[in-house]
């Protein structure tokens, strides 16, 4: 886990790390959020719909991003302030996903860095884009 202080990032700072999506995530991601929608949990129902197999969960792949921030950028010391994405493309179970950061703005009034937040898929195909404002608190 990182312990950046807020004097330590930079502009242009950048971390990332990658994670295989599995069977276990998606059914524990389920179990815990209650939704049940059959594109996530019925392989016919997500084929009618034009995929190969069932999508794993949107919020599951930006869930990623919690991670980013409380071990990567800033780690230890990070409260998330806001976050936005926008899911590109869809994620499937096997997937490897990239996530990535950087930093594209300090504020030293509030402590708080803006950073560009990126997944990408084994194929480079990037599947969620956004940013998040996170507070380094000391």
């Amino acid at each position: 886990m990182n312990t950046y202080t807020f004097d330590e990032i930079n502009i242009g700072h950048k971390e990332d790390f990658t994670v295989t999506v599995t069977e276990a995530d998606r059914d524990r991601f389920r179990e815990i959020t209650g939704d049940i929608n059959p594109l996530h949990n019925d392989p016919k129902f997500a084929k009618s719909k034009g995929h190969d197999k069932c999508v794993a969960f949107g919020m599951l792949s930006a869930s990623y991003l919690s991670t980013l921030a409380g071990v990567y950028l800033p780690g230890k010391n990070s409260l998330i302030q806001k976050t936005e994405v926008n899911f590109r493309k869809p994620v499937y179970v096997g997937d490897t996903l990239t996530i990535s950061g950087e930093v594209t703005d300090k504020s030293e009034t509030f402590n708080v860095i803006e950073v560009k937040v990126l997944i990408t898929n084994q194929d480079g195909v990037k599947v969620v884009k956004g940013k998040m404002e996170i507070a380094v608190v000391e």
